[in-house]
């Protein structure tokens, strides 16, 4: 009886030290500028906390596991101002061993933080960039996306438009940068989903004062005139980024038609509608913590805080070279209300560079595909679509054609010298 209650004791006072240790801190950097990108309407000004707020409710969720494993997290918010120097900022907090960055960054202003990182250690999280370059030929190994790409936005678009059968459509571009690369997106996904381009316009941005009354009344009239003569079309797609033209579209055209794009229906990553897989409960959370609706930048920048919180608890580590291989492996899954269970699959980068070419054979090797003519990251030139999964090699060994199978559509993937302008963009999925 004796030994018994030594024993209980001896257990006591070691969980007793266990929990009096001091937990394992893992900090958390949130980069983002300074200054909202302005809105038409007044009722749709994004808030002064978006994105960030995503990222503390995550703190939040990341710490109520963390309490039972001795971990705790924090988040440090930096809004950059115009002329500062965001990658010395992302130095500065890899200096202090914070080893994961949560960015809503312009895709430029994000690989020059990655670069200025990358020996360092520091993971980033891309919140906010949505262009396709970041998993093409400037796709980086030390950066995870949490934000969708322009042309994953516009697949989602194009399938709902197909499916509802408006197959013709008019596109209509506005003339910033921008808003031509969203067109580019819009013109492959409409060749890849069976649509019709039946006619492309542009509206040319001459600035002006969109506030003031006779602003809007002008803009308001030229919607009618502007769209009108135009071909038999099922509904008009908007590529507007910038925010120029697009809300003045609907009810306002010449023919009674549908808007879509970035207008009307719009494709985003999330929305406050959003009911399914426990996002109510979601919805609820963050209506408290936060005294609005979540947004699509809000949950993009709570899923990255999550991985990283999912990724800690499972390996016990706060490692980031540890995380990131777990974070890519094909164990990781993070409960999500977007889906059952979400992860990334490691694909290839079309251009393909060193930082990528590992993911491009881990693939291969996953899939148990043919990997023994691949010889070096040169082999790799594309990816496209096509109907049917097949591996060749031309004779000196390099790869004329790998085809993988899909996690998102019944198509395959595949890389080759060929087909650069029907890019399947991906590096992490």
């Amino acid at each position: 009886m004796i030994r018994v209650l030594a024993g209980a004791i001896g257990l006591g006072v070691l969980a007793t030290s266990a929990l009096a240790a001091d937990p394992v801190e893992i900090g958390i950097g949130y980069l983002h500028l300074t200054g909202l990108k302005a809105a038409i309407s007044l009722v749709e000004q994004p808030a002064e906390n978006d994105g960030v707020a995503g990222a503390r409710l995550a703190i939040e969720d990341n710490n109520t596991t963390g309490k039972f494993l001795n971990q705790h997290f924090t988040l440090e918010e930096f809004r950059l101002k115009d002329g500062d120097d965001a990658a010395k900022t992302a130095v500065a907090l890899a200096d202090r061993n914070i080893g994961f960055i949560i960015a809503d960054l312009p895709a430029g202003t994000l690989l020059k933080v990655a670069d200025a990182v990358r020996n360092r250690g520091t993971i980033l999280f891309n919140a906010g960039a949505i262009d396709d370059r970041l998993r093409e030929e400037d796709c980086r190994a030390n950066v995870i996306h949490a934000a969708p790409t322009r042309s994953m936005l516009a697949d989602g678009l194009a399938q709902y438009l197909v499916w509802k059968q408006w197959k013709r459509w008019m596109l209509v571009v506005g003339s910033h940068e921008e808003d031509k690369l969203y067109a580019e997106a819009l013109r492959r996904a409409a060749t890849r989903f069976g649509a019709k381009i039946v006619q492309e316009r542009v509206f040319e941005d001459t600035g002006g004062a969109r506030r003031t009354d006779s602003g809007v009344t002008l803009i308001q009239r030229q919607m009618p005139v502007f769209t009108q003569q135009a071909p038999a079309y099922d509904v008009l797609v908007a590529a507007d980024e910038n925010e120029v033209f697009a809300s003045y579209l609907p009810y306002r055209t010449w023919d009674p038609r549908p808007i879509a794009g970035s207008a009307g229906l719009v494709a985003k990553s999330w929305d406050a509608a959003q009911d399914q897989w426990g996002a109510v409960q979601m919805q609820n959370r963050f209506l408290k913590l936060s005294s609005r609706r979540m947004t699509a930048l809000d949950m993009q920048a709570w899923t990255a805080a999550r991985m990283i919180g999912e990724a800690v608890s499972r390996t016990n580590s706060s490692d980031p070279k540890i995380l990131l291989d777990y974070l890519k492996g094909p164990i990781f899954r993070l409960p999500h209300s977007r889906a059952s269970g979400l992860r990334f699959g490691i694909g290839i980068c079309s251009s393909v560079n060193q930082s990528c070419w590992w993911t491009a054979v881990w693939w291969l090797r996953f899939r148990r595909r043919k990997v023994s003519c691949i010889k070096s990251p040169n082999s790799i030139r594309s990816a496209s679509i096509g109907p049917k999964p097949n591996a060749s090699c031309t004779e000196n060994g390099e790869v004329s054609h790998v085809a993988l199978p899909s996690a998102s559509r019944n198509g395959y993937l595949a890389c080759g010298r060929h087909a650069r302008r029907s890019l399947h963009r991906l590096c992490v999925e």
